[in-house]
């Protein structure tokens, strides 16, 4: 079974990753994907309770704030076994993403009442920040003592079960991190269907006016912000090496079960031979992410820094390769939507596109990688 390889000498990965496979046992994600999308919705907020119950969503807050102060090994372990059970949550984004920006946030009233929120599951902050692989700023003005805010963020996940946003915006020269309640006035929304079904949504901000006090940062440091977004990344690379792995499972308990001409496909050397290939592309996924995480954990900000854009790509191009050529290999049945691995394609196309496409990332790569 391909899946990530860490030291884990006191057994801590192994319970999170266990405890995720329980969770998955009486919630099959294929059957939540389903349900959303047939109600036209973006998340499944009591599944959300739970994980909050479960002590996941808070896993990356500082203890300082009622977190566990874990770090992103231990995350990565919870998003890949997200990622094989294919349970659908803005994870990445509304849990990874909002701590890590909350982390970097100066003690307030504000911040405390987020990660309040956060941890317990009641608030869902979602950070809409990036799209396309690109930091999103606002225009934003002083009026008297509110800051009015004008311009617009696409591919925002979770949009309408959000009860907060953190934004960006430059003010005065300079970059705020802001706070946003879901119900602003000049705030809306512009909804398109996603891969899965489930909506993506374009936030317009027009004259939308923020008290002080939601100022989380005042003169937002680019590199923290990118720090923040380089361990998301490592996240949801993790989530997809997931998709990867279980993904080529199905394929391979598929093959095996398959009798054509008498024998399982299984047995056929060019079915066989494609297995190989889908191995060996999960494998290389799972050993991404590991080295990017061991990178993180050490001193080469450069290193880690192309490590995390080098995972992510593998990470997103693997799930997607293998739940295509499986689907192939399910032949006519890998079409139909009563079959789940074409669930698993949607997935790795969702995630894929999220902080980056696969190419842009590796142009990225290459450009970081060549410079002094």
């Amino acid at each position: 079974m391909p899946q990530m390889v860490m030291d884990d000498e006191d057994g801590e990965l192994a319970m999170l990753r266990d405890s995720v496979a329980a969770f998955a046992e009486n919630r099959p994600g294929p059957k939540t994907v389903r349900a959303l999308r047939g109600d036209h919705r973006d998340m499944d907020t009591a599944q959300w309770t739970e994980m909050a119950e479960a002590g996941w969503l808070g896993l990356m807050l500082p203890e300082e704030l009622g977190g566990a102060g874990l770090g992103i090994r231990h995350q990565a372990i919870i998003s890949e076994a997200l990622g094989r059970a294919l349970i659908p949550s803005p994870m990445t984004t509304a849990s990874v993403l909002s701590s890590l920006l909350l982390a970097a946030a100066p003690d307030s009233a504000e911040r405390s009442r987020l990660a309040e929120g956060l941890i317990a599951g009641s608030a869902i902050v979602v950070p809409a920040i990036e799209a396309n692989g690109h930091l999103v700023r606002l225009n934003g003005r002083r009026e008297g003592n509110v800051i009015r805010l004008d311009g617009h963020i696409e591919f925002v996940e979770a949009a309408h079960s959000a009860t907060d946003f953190i934004v960006l915006a430059e003010v005065d020269g300079k970059t705020l991190l802001l706070s946003l309640p879901s119900d602003c006035t000049g705030l809306s929304r512009a909804d398109k269907e996603g891969v899965e079904g489930t909506p993506l949504s374009i936030l317009v901000l027009e004259g939308c006016r923020v008290a002080p006090e939601k100022c989380l940062i005042d003169g937002a440091d680019a590199k923290t912000v990118a720090k923040a977004i380089d361990l998301a990344r490592v996240a949801a690379s993790a989530e997809l090496s997931g998709i990867a792995s279980r993904a080529f499972e199905m394929a391979r308990e598929y093959t095996v079960n398959r009798v054509q001409f008498g024998k399982p496909i299984a047995s056929f050397q060019v079915i066989q031979h494609r297995l190989v290939d889908l191995w060996s592309e999960a494998e290389m996924a799972a050993a991404a992410v590991v080295n990017a995480i061991e990178f993180l954990e050490g001193e080469d900000e450069k290193a880690s820094r192309l490590a995390v854009l080098a995972a992510k790509a593998r990470a997103s191009d693997a799930a997607s390769l293998i739940a295509r050529r499986a689907i192939h290999l399910y032949g006519a049945m890998g079409f139909t939507d009563e079959s789940d691995i074409g669930l698993y394609l949607k997935r790795a196309i969702n995630l894929g596109g999220m902080l980056g496409q696969a190419e842009q990332l590796r142009r990225q790569f290459v450009i970081e990688e060549r410079a002094a």
